[in-house]
């Protein structure tokens, strides 16, 4: 049932996707960071280089797994090609504290901005955990949902043909 509903979610951003040609800018949404700074997502528009966004929540095995493995080669990736992953918490106001204490054990080195109201998550139509986007210049180059092992590999292609 589970696979069931992840399928459908991601059919239906593929079809999103597909019908507003992966070409609409990001929308602007206020989030928080960790860090307590406000942080406009109108910012994702402005990047030079390409731009990770992905949607997360504490909850989500997956999504924790392939943040892991991102982080285990992210500073090279950053030094190879200037991306920068935002790793979006989707965690409602029950558990948006368990989001910090997490991070800081993980050792994550990369932005985590806070979802709480899930609004960022409705205008860009993520549906399933994890979804992760690609973005350049303020356009959807690539996207994904779920986690497999490796499947960061085709990710860090996608950058690559974006990069530098």
């Amino acid at each position: 049932m589970r696979l069931t509903y992840v399928f459908i979610a991601a059919t239906m951003l593929l079809v999103h996707l597909s019908a507003s040609g992966q070409s609409q800018e990001i929308p602007s949404v206020p989030l928080k960071a960790l860090t307590g700074k406000h942080f406009d997502t109108v910012q994702f528009n402005e990047r030079e280089n390409p731009v990770i966004l992905s949607f997360w929540a504490t909850w989500c095995g997956p999504c924790l797994k392939e943040l892991d493995a991102i982080n285990d080669v992210y500073a090279d990736w950053q030094e190879e090609t200037g991306v920068e992953l935002y790793a979006i918490s989707t965690d409602d106001s029950r558990g948006i504290k368990r989001v910090k204490p997490l991070v800081n054990g993980k050792g994550w080195e990369f932005e985590v901005l806070l979802d709480e109201n899930q609004d960022f998550q409705r205008k860009m139509n993520v549906v399933a955990m994890p979804t992760v986007l690609v973005v350049y210049k303020g356009k959807i180059i690539y996207q994904h949902t779920s986690y497999v092992p490796g499947s960061e590999n085709k990710l860090y292609e996608k950058i690559l043909e974006y990069s530098k």
